[in-house]
């Protein structure tokens, strides 16, 4: 009771305030997104991502290096991938020597204990942009599933730790775990991307891959038919528990500051670490913000990637994770 309870003594100064401080920013919170493309000396910024870049292989050993080196001790791999070899099936997803394959084995090679996981989805290597498989006017689920598999096991083979399926197809999660199982991949961690909302946040990352969805006569250009509608909140706690009961080891929540509910919730619900994905848009408009001079960058990153933290996230996958080293340090 006041005045003898008086909160204000807790604020007083900075020593004391990150004394009795609840939310701690560590390297080890952070998963970094890498974006990879072919060729050689390649270091290329992204035009919708300021200060994010596409690396070729070469490079790419060095970034992973330099992230080791401060600290950071995991990866997320997107692969960009060159138009002639994309199809409707996703064909070089499959390839042994593809761009992901031995992307996975570059930063293995660069850095032995560096957490490698692999982006699962079709829309990269699809000609139409999808995560999925078309036919017969729909993106078909358990043909894309099967492909899914197939690619999660080449991700293994080639060295990954953990495989992590973005694309909200159902059952999914199953069809991997059963081949990952069935080849003695027992190890190999799944990631799921579980609470995966059809949100409008995801635009600088589809440039950076190339790999938005174009004009169809009977699809939808958008991806409603398959990621969640972001009206739902009870829909996602049902998806998580799914894809743990098929053998997610991780769970995730995308994107990250709409959806801190959805996070906390998940939270509370489950036994496995939970990640959220400070996606795209959210990196994007932090930056045009600052460059306009409205926001402070360094602050609002901070507080937003503390406020995922605070909500239950164990892992956050973030755009901003080697600058906010740089500050922790």
């Amino acid at each position: 009771m006041f005045p003898l309870r008086r909160n204000r003594r807790l604020r007083t100064n900075e020593s004391i305030r990150s004394l009795v401080r609840e939310t701690v920013l560590t390297p080890n919170d952070f998963l970094v997104p890498l974006f990879v493309v072919e060729g050689k000396g390649v270091k290329e910024e992204i035009p919708s991502m300021p200060n994010y870049f596409r690396y070729s292989l070469d490079l790419l050993e060095k970034e992973v290096k330099e992230l080791w080196a401060m600290g950071l001790k995991s990866v997320l791999v997107f692969v960009k991938v060159p138009d002639n070899l994309k199809d409707n099936k996703g064909t070089e997803a499959l390839n042994p020597n593809g761009l992901m394959q031995r992307a996975v084995k570059v930063i293995k090679n660069a850095v032995p204990e560096m957490i490698v996981m692999t982006d699962v989805a079709l829309d990269p290597y699809s000609s139409f942009g999808h995560d999925g498989i078309i036919g017969n006017g729909q993106i078909l689920n358990d043909e894309t599933s099967a492909v899914l598999a197939e690619m999660a096991l080449s991700h293994a083979q080639a060295g990954a730790d953990f495989v992590a399926p973005s694309d909200m197809m159902d059952g999914r999660i199953s069809a991997i775990r059963e081949l990952l199982e069935d080849e003695g991949f027992y190890n190999t961690g799944i990631m799921s991307y579980s609470a995966k909302y059809a949100s409008a946040h995801y635009g600088p990352f589809r440039d950076a891959l190339d790999s938005a969805p174009v004009d169809l006569i009977d699809i939808p250009k958008d991806k409603k038919t398959y990621q969640m509608d972001y009206h739902n909140r009870f829909e996602a706690i049902r998806e998580t528990e799914m894809d743990i009961n098929e053998g997610a080891d991780i769970v995730m929540v995308k994107p990250g500051i709409s959806y801190l509910d959805i996070l906390r919730e998940i939270k509370d619900a489950v036994d496995v670490p939970v990640a959220v994905y400070q996606v795209s848009g959210e990196y994007a408009m932090i930056k045009a913000a600052a460059e306009k001079g409205w926001l402070d960058h360094d602050a609002i990153m901070l507080e937003q990637t503390t406020a995922f933290k605070r909500a239950g996230a164990d892992i956050i996958a973030s755009y901003f994770a080697k600058d906010i080293v740089k500050l922790l340090k």
